[in-house]
């Protein structure tokens, strides 16, 4: 190296190194400036939110397509829309779950893989014991041995999954605040024909913690409508809305996920007439009514306030004492 070359060496260290400390520790790359290792581009860091949905999403796809389920529960998916209805009620991998009523379970085999060692769920039933008379205490003790008999079929899928019996007249779920998630699909114009309602809401309140939802999946009909009858299975919205809000609820959200606009809900059995029951006279014609699809359904998403206070509809006092 020649003296020239020596002299003008410091120059350039000193240079060099001030670029560096003004350039960033990793320089973005440019779009034609290729990675020179063959290394995979970074992936942006997920939200905790983004995390958690796509969790669920993974879990309820393996769930859905699990071999538990038989096809023709398969069949109703486009019909209850189990995944999307899930999610819009927040369900969570990691949440305590009380399913309401399960009947045949067709929800608690969606529920239980999802649950299974990340959650709880809890599918409360009604104790025969509680039933107001022998027909009733009957219809309640086979459903029962029914779902049980369920559970036990596929240990490796239910073995988590508590039940839990509860009395119509006296309905607790659980221990007070203890539940992140109610849920009840199409359950509500039972417990309204036979006077339980009010005490079933009031019951899924005290259970949920402050900031639980409450998810309400029934069958909806247009106020004034045919439908809007005792025995036709149907409800309105404001119906449910209120039975939620006197028991202390305030509705979150709302969503068309299960409506059915096909359904005009004014068919002679109500709800029946549909797909899956198809409750037809002798010489009408089911087709029809299988043209038709599952029922019309509203899907409503309840909170549970925050608060030390949380007062009930009726009562305006902070020590709780009625108008």
């Amino acid at each position: 190296m020649n003296t020239q070359s020596m002299r003008l060496l410091p120059l350039a260290l000193a240079v060099a190194l001030a670029a560096c400390s003004q350039a960033p520790e990793t320089a973005p790359l440019s779009p034609s400036e290729p990675p020179a290792t063959d290394v995979a581009d970074p992936v942006p860091a997920a939200t905790e939110g983004d995390t958690e949905a796509s969790s669920l999403d993974a879990l309820l796809s393996q769930s859905l397509a699990g071999e538990h389920r038989s096809e023709e529960h398969r069949a109703r998916d486009q019909w209850r829309n189990p995944a999307q209805t899930l999610a819009f009620f927040g369900l969570r991998p990691d949440a305590t779950v009380i399913e309401v009523t399960p009947g045949g379970g067709w929800y608690t085999q969606v529920l239980a893989p999802v649950l299974r060692g990340h959650g709880q769920l809890v599918t409360a039933v009604i104790d025969p014991a509680s039933a107001a008379n022998e027909r009733s205490r009957d219809y309640y003790t086979r459903a029962n041995e029914g779902f049980r008999n369920l559970l036990a079929e596929a240990p490796t899928v239910y073995d988590q999954v508590r039940v839990h019996e509860f009395a119509v007249s006296e309905p607790r779920f659980g221990d007070d605040n203890s539940a992140d998630l109610v849920l009840t699909f199409r359950n509500v114009h039972n417990w309204v024909g036979s006077g339980a309602a009010p005490g079933m809401f009031e019951g899924f309140f005290d259970v949920l913690k402050p900031g639980g939802v409450l998810g309400v999946v029934e069958h909806s009909v247009a106020a004034d409508s045919a439908g809007e009858r005792p025995d036709s299975g149907y409800m309105t919205e404001q119906a449910v809305i209120d039975l939620a809000t006197a028991a202390g609820f305030e509705l979150a959200a709302r969503s068309d996920i299960n409506a059915n606009p096909a359904d005009a809900g004014d068919h002679p059995n109500g709800v029946w007439n549909l797909p899956p029951s198809l409750r037809v006279a002798e010489g009408e014609e089911a087709a029809r009514y299988e043209a038709i699809g599952e029922s019309n359904r509203m899907t409503l998403k309840f909170v549970k306030p925050h608060g030390d206070v949380i007062l009930r509809q009726g009562m305006d006092n902070p020590d709780g004492s009625p108008d």
